[in-house]
This record gives structure tokens, C-alpha cells and sequence, in this order.
């Protein structure tokens, strides 16, 4: 898969994606207002193929300790708008300068049980970059192909029960190379990209 073939899926920069998150079934179980953030889903070129960026998240963390993730979290009220927020928080979080990236587009919000109106900014990351992750919050930063997380064969479903209600989990196969669990609202993420690249074609 060619670079323009997936910022071709993508809503554009100037015109960053409005309304509820995807996941419409969550919409009715949370209380309103919905905070805004922001995740970066980072795609480096490798000779073997393209890598997307993750992050497993520290053991002290109050809140998702030890659980894999994109570099993001909340705008911020200085932030100019969803891409500088995520660009801010990856360099917080990981290290990379805003500098070594090059925003494509934007995901389909997503809605989370926590409150959260999430918007994945898409992006690549120069091949070189090295990141100096923030120990407070992130214990390891890792690649996984994305050949692999767009394979129909990698991603499955469960349910989970939260307040009274099913809901929908989406999960990723472990890759053999990473024993990651993948799974919640970041696989969702992916199985959000995966859907639109699968619709255009």
C-alpha cells in the first residue's frame, strides 16, 4: 500500500471530522459533555514495509497502566486545534519534535467509556526518529507492520458488560515478533482504518 492510497481515505487536514465517534451504540451510556482528545497513529517507512508506532504505557499510571496505546490524551485549551495537540502530546509522551512529523489526515472520532471524543490523527514519522520516552507514563515505544493489522485474519471481537449494558471490544491477534495485547480503543482505531481502506476499494 502506497502513501497516497491511505491519505486518500483519510478526512483532510482543513476539514477535521465532526460529530459522535463511530461507535454510535456507546453514544447513549455516557454523560455529557464528551471531552475532546487526540491520538497520534504514527507510520514509519521500513525496507520491509510500513510500521505504525505504539506505546505501552506505564506501570504507575493511575488509569490504563501496562496497557498498549497511540501517544495522545486530552486538548488542551492552548492547543490550536486536534493535530497540534496530538503533536504536542507525542512529543511529551515519547520525545519525537513535531518537527519529525508529517500529519496526513484524520480518523473517524471515537468515543470512549471514560468520556473521551477521540480524533486519531494520522501521520508519518521521519524513518530516523529516536524516541526518548517520558518514564512517568510510557515504559516501551514498539513497531508492528501494518500489513499485519490490516490483515482480515488479525483482529477479532469480544463483548464486555458495562453498566448493564454489551458492548462491542475489538482485539488484535498478538504478532509474533511483540507479545503486545492490542486491543480496546486502539484496535478499534485500526479496525477503523482498515474499514475505510477497505471501502474504497
Amino acid at each position: 500500500m502506497n502513501l497516497a492510497d491511505l491519505q486518500a481515505v483519510l478526512h483532510p487536514l482543513q476539514s477535521a471530522p465532526v460529530g459522535q465517534g463511530w461507535n454510535t451504540a456507546l453514544a447513549a451510556l455516557l454523560a455529557p459533555p464528551l471531552r475532546e482528545a487526540t491520538v497520534l497513529v504514527g507510520l514509519v517507512a521500513r525496507e520491509n514495509g510500513w510500521q505504525v508506532v505504539f506505546t505501552r504505557r506505564s506501570e504507575r499510571l493511575r488509569h490504563h497502566a501496562g496497557e498498549v496505546s497511540f501517544p495522545g490524551g486530552a486538548v488542551e485549551a492552548e492547543d490550536a486545534d486536534a493535530v497540534a495537540a496530538a503533536l504536542r502530546e507525542t512529543q511529551e509522551e515519547i520525545g519525537i519534535p513535531a518537527a519529525h512529523i508529517r500529519p496526513l489526515g484524520f480518523l473517524d472520532p471515537l468515543l470512549t467509556i471514560s468520556g473521551f471524543r477521540v480524533t486519531p490523527v494520522v501521520a508519518q514519522l521521519r524513518s530516523d526518529y529516536q524516541p526518548t520516552p517520558d518514564p512517568q507514563e510510557v515504559a516501551e515505544v514498539f513497531e508492528l507492520p501494518l500489513s499485519f493489522l490490516l490483515a482480515p485474519e488479525s483482529l477479532f471481537h469480544s463483548s464486555r458488560q458495562w453498566q448493564g449494558q454489551t458492548l462491542r471490544i475489538a482485539e488484535l491477534h498478538p504478532w509474533p515478533g511483540h507479545p503486545a495485547r492490542v486491543w480496546g480503543a486502539t484496535a478499534m482505531i485500526i479496525e477503523n482504518l482498515r474499514t475505510r481502506l477497505e471501502a474504497a476499494r
